[in-house]
């Protein structure tokens, strides 16, 4: 059906306003502590700051980070002189719009974020704004207490947005709202009037009349069920509550006052909380059964639409989701008790009291963790519908009484039929609160998402519900309030306005004198960028703008590693400035494509700046739940960049090393013996366009090419050879006898394999030998050979060369790249064709044929269709020795038994980002290696920290995580540990910066073995 529209759009987009001229940035400086550094009018950090996690988008005409309490009074009072309006920003994770503005936006994650205090008997902590949530758990779980609210994002969210939002999370109905733990607020408001809000209004006698005047309305209209969170909180301010002046800023999105420091209540850490996940036939079925549930007293009960959970399935694979109980649609429900066994038999009696068929309950352990991984994940992962549409907050966390959630999901369901609307629902049932992504039409139709929004809060309204359950109602939904309220309660709004903020200084556009909905919305301004003979981007239909607004602002590239256990973004962790994270260099790519703020296309200084310290360690194209994949981006922009022109002299000696590695190759002493020469090697390095700081690898004497040929062993026939032979191995035809990958292959293709590995047939291999293990590190593939032998494998290599092109890509050589992956495709696909796995070593080369080259060549007549067979037959010497029959190793062979070993293992960012490190995980935990597994890249990535410019960050983030684990696994074990890492560039990175060599899994397994690698 034809969806409706509104009659006069008003989305079309505005002229920015300019930058602070040097005048007012200078007065603004002379109040900073840190002066002129901490004041910034760039245009690449107003695109920055342009956007947080909402449709909206407001160009900023300056960013500030305040250090100081007095430099944020003293900004204020420059912006109030000066008519500049002032908004507050903390982790950008708003998603209604609360965090961008037309003047100042002020940052307090960047310096003002420390933890005063915490009083574990009075269970309080003291905090500045830009505090992070996950660094207040963490130090108050040292007393056994934490912050009650836990919104998805808590691993990046500060503790100011949280407040300044009335943030909520899963666990708000144990422990209630932040508003709920606010004890204190230190707060400046748009007077400039400095003060303590706590309980009682004596300070404040005209808001003390202004209850007193209206003690009807406010009694009737607010506060009516618990995430009502909509508008201002006047309830807070009644005699009967206290006049609690602290919780009624709670939730005041900015507008009012701005927080310069919290004294905010702690609660003691559940013991042993179980997971109860009950399946029901829909999502409306699960709604109807929250009344049930509720007596029991849940610590949280929370909605998740099994479509959901299959985008997880298909993005990170099935493993990454336990097994659950039948149906359509979930609800995770956690209780807590005196200890695990308490916990567990309420965990059982609350299964019991559900109407649910089925149902299963986790222990405190991966499975639960997991379950909370995909339900905190939520936002991103809802950022496409299942048929693959953009899907866009707005209609985002709207809350009705928990009794009448079932009635109100089946009516907003036909709400969303009617305008042929879909997205993924899930959201805190046991609170009312829904959340979902809507597919509105933004590129195509925008006017759509304001017929849609006001149909649907005057549906939420009928309910007794509230616009916002926990985000605010920011630019979304702020000129809907009088749909929600009455007459005299939006007066009683803009009369509190003027107490606090008279001249509108504060956060102008959002409660009070709004801006409508379908103002500054970001993507119809944006056009389409098609394919351009670089990447496909074909899941983004071929539109690089559409893969760049994959981004939601969601921030999860800022997420503190060790509460994430992500690997992204190396960049941030290292200089914690946003313009180092995902998303601030998808924002600049979005203003290059608008061509406002980034005008110089494709060639804008702002976009090459953005990107420079991007790693491409591809870790956010699996920990960004909206699947951004920010080196494939990088590549495609540097592409284009310098298509017909000359190139850094980088791409040339680090983008070609494959090449120079082949010529090295025909006289590799003959080079060792010149970089032997004083002063040659730092000559090669500088002219290069390498960091002089940098070593370079010595070449193998002999290639591994070259020594498999002529190693002199016995052997019954070479190596290198047909692949028709090689299908007939055994006297027989390998795709008949069963080998295929493990998932494909059936029980009895299973059992003839384990049959024929019985009679002494073996299964063959072929290895895949990467450049820089052939040319650098040849003793790994001989190590691999030895292994594989020894696990009952025929190994044999292809009879050329087969190069993936990865230095051509990372350095955005895409047509080099392609000619490469071609050619490898018509040596590999043949052997893949005929059901023979392909066993690859280098991580980072390995991942290129799981991913880059699906993204490079899978849309390519006849080749696509051979690449994706070739991907699908690739696998990893773990994966290969950890796979059941008719692909895993002889049924009478066993992994050699490491007891004792100790172990530091860095996987490399590729892995973690295309191949996954389970199968490495596993092995290792069975072979009896005790192992510290680390978080986050070593640094060198690739090409990017052997770079000139580029050493400075590659070193810090190296001291985030693989440092700092060098030297405590050192200290521990007096040096007696082994440091594994498949990627080359890992172990470059510990031998140039720690003095530690690595070994990589097969040389760790042919030690244990004991045998002999030549």
């Amino acid at each position: 059906m034809t969806s409706p529209v509104a009659a006069e759009p008003v989305w079309r987009p505005t002229a920015d306003a300019p930058a602070l001229d040097a005048a007012l940035v200078a007065e603004i400086a002379s109040v900073l502590s840190g002066g002129a550094a901490d004041v910034e009018t760039g245009t690449r950090r107003r695109a920055e700051y342009s956007t947080d996690a909402s449709v909206y988008r407001v160009a900023p005409r300056a960013v500030v980070f305040p250090r100081t309490a007095d430099d944020i009074v003293g900004v204020l009072r420059v912006a109030r002189e000066q008519g500049i309006p002032v908004t507050m920003r903390g982790a950008g994770t708003s998603i209604a719009g609360n965090a961008v503005g037309p003047g100042i936006v002020l940052d307090t994650s960047r310096h003002f974020n420390r933890i005063l205090s915490i009083d574990p008997e009075a269970r309080t902590a003291v905090v500045q704004p830009g505090v992070i949530i996950a660094d207040l758990q963490r130090e108050a779980g040292r007393f056994g207490l934490r912050f009650g609210p836990d919104p998805s994002t808590w691993t990046r969210c500060t503790l100011g947005g949280a407040i300044g939002n009335n943030a909520c999370g899963p666990h708000a109905l144990a422990w209630g709202r932040s508003a709920d733990q606010v004890v204190s607020l230190d707060v400046v408001d748009g007077t400039g009037r400095r003060f303590t809000a706590g309980r009682g209004l004596d300070a404040f006698p005209e808001v003390r009349g202004l209850v007193r005047d209206h003690l009807a309305v406010i009694r009737t209209e607010f506060g009516t069920f618990g995430r009502q969170v909509s508008g201002y909180s006047m309830e807070h301010l009644l005699p009967e509550r206290g006049e609690d002046l602290a919780r009624f800023l709670a939730g005041s999105e900015g507008t009012l006052g701005v927080i310069l420091q919290a004294t905010v209540q702690l609660v003691p850490v559940p013991t042993a909380p179980h997971l109860v996940v009950l399946g029901y036939p829909d999502m409306f079925a699960a709604a109807d059964d929250v009344v049930n549930l509720l007596p029991l007293k849940p610590l949280a009960v929370e909605g998740l639409d099994a479509r959901l959970v299959d985008v997880v399935r298909r993005h990170h694979g099935p493993h990454a989701v336990p097994a659950l109980p039948a149906g359509e649609g979930w609800m995770m429900v956690e209780v807590g008790g005196a200890d695990e066994a308490d916990a567990r038999a309420r965990a059982e009696a609350l299964a019991a009291a559900s109407s649910s068929d089925e149902a299963v309950v986790f222990p405190p352990g991966p499975e639960a963790q997991a379950m909370w991984r995909i339900r905190a994940d939520g936002a991103g992962l809802g950022g496409r519908t299942p048929d693959g549409r953009q899907a866009w907050p707005n209609w985002e966390d709207a809350a009705v009484p928990p009794a009448r959630l079932g009635s109100y999901l089946r009516r907003f369901q036909t709400l969303l039929n009617e305008f042929d609307l879909d997205g993924l629902m899930y959201g805190h049932f046991g609170d009312g609160c829904t959340h979902i992504r809507i597919d509105f039409p933004l590129d195509r139709d925008p006017d759509v998402m304001r017929a849609f929004m006001e149909r649907a809060a005057d549906l939420v309204a009928s309910y007794g519900g509230s616009l916002s359950g926990e985000h605010g109602d920011g630019r979304a939904r702020s000129e809907l309030l009088p749909r929600m309220y009455s007459p005299e309660a939006i007066d009683l709004f803009a009369a509190v306005k003027g107490i606090f903020d008279p001249d509108g200084v504060l956060n102008p556009g959002v409660l009070v004198r709004p801006d409508a909905i379908d103002a500054h919305v970001r993507r119809p301004a944006a056009g389409a960028v098609p394919t351009a003979g670089g990447f496909t981007f074909a899941e983004d239909d071929g539109d690089f703008s559409k893969a760049v607004h994959r981004c939601m602002g969601v921030g999860k590239c800022r997420a503190d590693l060790r509460a994430s256990g992500g690997f992204m973004c190396p960049s941030y962790q290292a200089s914690k400035d946003e313009k180092d994270s995902t998303r601030a260099r998808a924002r600049v790519l979005e203003e290059m494509i608008r061509g406002t703020l980034v005008t110089g296309g494709w060639d804008a200084p702002e976009v090459a700046d953005a990107l420079d310290l991007c790693l491409s360690c591809k870790a956010c194209s699996s920990d960004c739940p909206a699947g951004v994949d920010m080196a494939r981006y990088k590549s495609e922009v540097l592409d284009r960049r310098y298509a017909g022109r000359v190139r850094p002299l980088s791409h040339y000696s680090l983008g070609w090393l494959p090449r120079w590695l082949r010529l090295i190759g025909v006289a590799p002493r003959a080079v060792n013996a010149v970089m032997a020469i004083p002063g040659m090697k730092q000559a090669v390095i500088r002219g290069g366009g390498m960091d002089h700081r940098r070593s370079m690898p010595r070449f193998a004497p002999v290639q591994f090419g070259r020594w498999l040929r002529h190693d002199g062993r016995s052997r019954s026939r070479d190596f290198f050879t047909d692949v028709d032979w090689v299908a007939s191995v055994g006297g027989r035809d390998a795709a008949a006898a069963g080998i295929l990958p493990a998932s494909v292959a059936g029980g009895e293709n299973r059992a003839r394999a384990v049959a024929e590995r019985r009679r002494g047939v073996r299964t063959p291999v072929v290895l895949w030998t990467d450049s820089f293990s052939n040319g650098v590190a040849p003793e790994i593939p001989r190590a691999a050979v030895a292994v594989l032998e020894d696990a009952g494998y025929e190994v044999v290599l292809p009879p050329a060369n087969a190069c993936c092109g990865l230095t051509w890509i990372s350095t955005g050589q895409l047509d080099a790249a392609k000619s490469r992956l071609r050619d490898l495709v018509d040596k590999l696909a043949p052997f893949a064709a005929r059901g023979i796995p392909i066993m690859g070593l280098e991580p980072s080369c390995t991942a290129v044929l799981r991913s880059d080259l699906l993204h490079l060549l899978g849309e390519e007549p006849e080749v696509g269709d051979r690449a994706r067979v070739l991907a699908e037959h690739v696998f990893t010497l773990s994966e290969l020795l950890s796979a059941p029959a008719p692909l895993g190793p002889d049924p009478d062979w066993s992994l050699p038994d490491l007891t004792g070993t100790v172990a530091v293992v860095q996987p490399h960012c590729h892995q973690h980002a295309v191949l996954g490190f389970d199968a490495d995980r596993a092995l290792l935990t069975r072979a009896g290696v005790r192992f510290q597994e680390l978080a986050g890249c070593c640094g060198l990535a690739g090409n990017f920290g052997m770079e000139r410019g580029h050493y400075e960050t590659s070193v810090k983030v190296a001291q985030a995580a693989l440092l700092p684990a060098l030297e405590e696994a050192g200290r521990e074990t007096d040096g007696d540990y082994v440091y594994l890492a498949d990627g080359f560039s890992c172990r470059t990175q510990a031998d140039d910066l720690a003095g530690v060599h690595g070994v990589a899994l097969a040389q760790l397994l042919a030690r244990g073995l004991g045998l002999d690698v030549g």
